[in-house]
């Protein structure tokens, strides 16, 4: 995860986050990972942003109680007013084969923000701050 820079969000999942299976529910990651996207975002539109979108959200492994959940953002596209970011996901958890600390990516996101007014219009981006963003 080193090509993502720092986790935006890094929380431990608890019991009351739990699904009927005992596993992390996935609501709470979608949660996480929008959260994770939207302060990417404001990077270029510190005002105030809208989810619009969600790509793909595969699940490729659970999340357990007392994981330490990373969620790593990084934007890849800034339009008109418009940003896509990634987020990618990553648990840290021990594993009693290994007899230590090892990572799991277990899904990952593009999502989509609008840059809005505060009357809830499209606001365009600053060219400035794309500028400053290497956008």
């Amino acid at each position: 995860m080193k090509s993502m820079g720092e986790p935006r969000i890094r929380v431990i999942a608890m019991p009351k986050d739990t699904n009927p299976a005992g596993n992390i529910f996935g609501g709470w990651l979608l949660s996480q990972i929008d959260l994770a996207g939207a302060l990417a975002a404001r990077e270029v539109a510190p005002e105030r942003t809208v989810t619009i979108s969600m790509k793909e959200v595969l699940f490729k492994e659970p999340v357990f109680v007392g994981d330490a959940v990373s969620f790593y953002s990084r934007i890849t596209h800034v339009g008109t007013t418009s940003i896509t970011v990634i987020v990618k996901v990553v648990v840290q958890r021990f594993d009693h084969n290994a007899k230590g600390l090892i990572c799991v990516p277990v899904t990952e996101a593009e999502v989509t923000y609008v840059s809005m007014d505060e009357a809830g219009n499209k606001k365009p981006i600053d060219s400035e701050l794309k500028k400053i963003c290497g956008f």
